[in-house]
């Protein structure tokens, strides 16, 4: 019996490859297949091979790095081994953190045992988590990297203090709208010697004007980057910033207090800054020439500082000859110019983006630079009333290496169109929005001159009277030019997976922001919006 039952199955196998090769028959002048060939693929199809489950962890691991977030959640819904797999190959989690967070912990950080990089966010109309379920995170992750608060307003000095004891290798350190003070904030700078950036806004616990002094602490040498932002008593850490003696990136938003002081301090302690971003602060002429003393600054962001003025971008100017990338939003005040901006051509040659919003230059000092910066390839010119068809004209002309132009709220016509036309040889970008002088006709006949020439044209509806182009609100305030195609990228500290994410994204055409100026010569990019990345 049992051997006419094995014969009838081999016969019932027979007559079913049969009649698959009879249906391939008619695609054998395509793609010819040899009999022995055809079994060999009929083996493979009903053996059931499974070459997956013979693929080691690591390689797996591998596969899932170079998925998107989503499809990551469904392969670990698959099989136990892959939801174990992918959960030890995720290093990033970002957690909506309130306060029912605290009894997943354990489940979720037993799952997610290799997490390096962590974001924890609460809605402000919710309760955060509270100090000891951070506690419990931070015992759980003892090879934590980053971390990333957002209103966790529970959080007190008590907390970031167990915290900052558990994860000693932290790099990074990024927290808004908190209400720890300095007390918990000095915990991390005196435990974290490997912290490298600081990102602190909206600190509610240092309210006070007589909070305790920050910094420096262990991490004093080791910090890179500072950014304060929305601070009422961000001058309590002026010992961090006068002790971080390695520190190359200062940025300083919305911080009330008289800067002036702290500048000079800070500029002949840490030498070594190579960018500096300035906006909306109690500075003048006397911080940006206590600034001149860091010979290396490459880039600086001056914006809505009233108090500056063509002192002191001569003095900079004149010391600083590295500056590469120079944005000034002169808020309409009209005391920064031609005569800064002559300085800046006479002795920053190695300029190559300048931006200048609600300020006034004209053919004098645009014609200057353009001699003198002859590696200048981005050029924003933003709610300027002095840049018309001959200044226009003048960058056409002399801009050789220019790749990247915008003009906003300039009084530009059609004329400075044409001479685009014929001039800037290695323009691939232009942007012109609220130029009411510049018709579609204007805009369609530049590229029908320059057929490898993307021009976006923006009229946008008549402004106020009472407007300016730079007092529009923040995004039309910032032009954030990105690195173009042929210039070599700086590694970041975003992990590969993300990489790759914001890689495909990019061949996908996918736009970061829809403002003009705001994303004016912005690469392609995207990010992962999933709220568990790897």
């Amino acid at each position: 019996m049992g051997q006419s039952t094995s014969s009838a199955a081999i016969l019932s196998r027979r007559d079913s490859n049969h009649s698959h090769r009879s249906k391939i028959k008619s695609t054998a002048l395509i793609s010819p297949m040899h009999l022995d060939e055809t079994d060999d693929v009929q083996e493979i199809i009903h053996g059931a091979s499974d070459f997956i489950s013979d693929l080691p962890d690591e390689c797996l691991a591998c596969i899932f790095q170079s998925l998107s977030s989503v499809d990551r959640k469904g392969c670990s819904l698959v099989c136990r081994r892959w939801l174990k797999v992918e959960g030890q190959s995720r290093h990033r989690l970002s957690l909506k953190a309130e306060a029912d967070l605290s009894s997943m912990i354990p489940s979720l950080f037993t799952r997610f045992d290799a997490v390096t990089k962590l974001a924890l966010k609460c809605d402000r109309r919710s309760t955060s988590i509270r100090d000891d379920a951070l506690i419990l995170i931070s015992l759980r992750c003892p090879n934590l990297t980053r971390l990333k608060l957002r209103a966790c307003r529970e959080l007190t000095d008590v907390g970031m203090a167990a915290f900052a004891k558990n994860c000693k290798g932290l790099k990074k350190l990024s927290c808004g709208s908190c209400t720890f003070g300095a007390k918990g904030m000095n915990a991390v700078l005196d435990n974290c010697s490997a912290l490298e950036e600081l990102s602190v806004k909206r600190l509610r616990g240092i309210t006070d004007s007589t909070a305790e002094p920050i910094g420096p602490g262990i991490a004093g040498s080791s910090l890179k980057t500072i950014c304060l932002k929305d601070l009422y008593n961000a001058q309590c850490f002026g010992p961090l910033l006068i002790g971080a003696k390695s520190l190359r990136t200062l940025k300083l938003f919305r911080c009330s207090g008289d800067w002036d002081a702290l500048l000079r301090v800070i500029a002949d302690r840490v030498t070594g800054l190579v960018e500096v971003h300035l906006e909306r602060l109690q500075v003048s002429d006397v911080g940006l020439s206590a600034i001149s003393n860091c010979l290396d600054l490459e880039i600086l962001h001056l914006v809505k500082n009233p108090e500056c003025t063509n002192l002191g971008i001569v003095a900079l100017a004149e010391r600083c000859k590295l500056l590469r990338k120079l944005h000034i939003d002169g808020w309409k005040a009209n005391r920064i110019g031609d005569e800064g901006l002559v300085a800046v051509a006479r002795n920053c040659s190695n300029l190559q983006e300048l931006v200048l919003i609600g300020v006034n230059p004209t053919k004098v000092s645009l014609e200057i630079l353009a001699s003198n910066c002859r590696n200048l390839e981005r050029l924003a010119l933003c709610g300027s009333d002095t840049v018309g068809d001959s200044e226009i004209s003048c960058i056409a002309a002399k801009c050789i290496a220019l790749k990247k132009l915008c003009i906003k709220s300039c009084p530009v016509s059609d004329q400075g169109m044409e001479a685009l036309a014929e001039g800037c040889p290695n323009l691939v970008k232009v942007k012109v929005k609220k130029c009411r002088g510049v018709t579609p006709e204007g805009a369609d006949s530049l590229r029908l001159s320059r057929g490898s020439l993307a021009v976006n044209l923006d009229s946008g509806e008549p402004e106020h009277p009472d407007a300016s182009a730079s007092d529009g609100g923040i995004q039309d305030n910032v032009v954030d030019f990105h690195p173009i195609p042929n210039q070599v990228v700086p590694p970041t500290i975003a992990s590969s997976s993300a990489g790759r994410s914001s890689s495909l994204k990019s061949r996908l055409g996918l736009l970061a922001g829809r403002g003009l100026v705001a994303c004016t010569l912005r690469r392609w990019s995207g990010g992962n919006s999933s709220r568990i990345n790897n």
